[in-house]
């Protein structure tokens, strides 16, 4: 059996239907850190603070989350971030997600000293999941997400989409 031609597929399988979910905002502290290990360089960003706000859901970040990230010999970050929302009603939701950024040498040299740069000189993608209990949020336990994030001197701010 060969696999079909991208071409002959229906649409509903070659194009991604997608609706924001929030736009967020994160407060992190300076980054520490660790230095290089055996794979990598690794730094932590601290999460004190943030908010996010969209159609469905709003409210803040609170504080306890941290960005692992890595830095591989490739020039690019790998993140491993956690979270703890709070939304306007007092819910608290977990999110998570991983993510890459990359792009040219110079560009994120820029971005590590706090220069401004423009969000589509260099690729910044996340893949959030949400642990939601029941409730009014409990959909979230069943989305897809994917988000594109901009780097500002203070953190990031990154614009989530559910897939449909």
């Amino acid at each position: 059996m060969s696999a079909p031609r991208f071409d002959a597929l229906p649409p509903a399988l070659k194009e991604l239907q997608f609706r924001p979910l929030f736009v967020m905002r994160l407060d992190v502290k300076p980054i520490e850190v660790v230095g290089q290990t055996a794979g990598a360089l690794r730094r932590v960003g601290i999460v004190p603070s943030g908010s996010f706000a969209g159609e469905r859901l709003n409210g803040v970040v609170l504080d306890g989350g941290s960005d692992w990230q890595t830095v591989r010999s490739d020039g690019s970050t790998t993140l491993d971030v956690r979270l703890l929302l709070r939304t306007d009603d007092g819910t608290r939701l977990l999110m998570s997600y991983r993510g890459v950024r990359h792009g040219e040498a110079g560009i994120l040299q820029r971005l590590d000293r706090g220069e401004p740069v423009d969000s589509a000189s260099y690729y910044f993608r996340i893949n959030p999941v949400f642990e939601a209990p029941s409730g009014a949020y409990e959909w979230l336990n069943r989305v897809i997400a994917i988000g594109t994030g901009h780097r500002f001197p203070d953190g990031p701010v990154y614009s989530i989409f559910e897939v449909l």
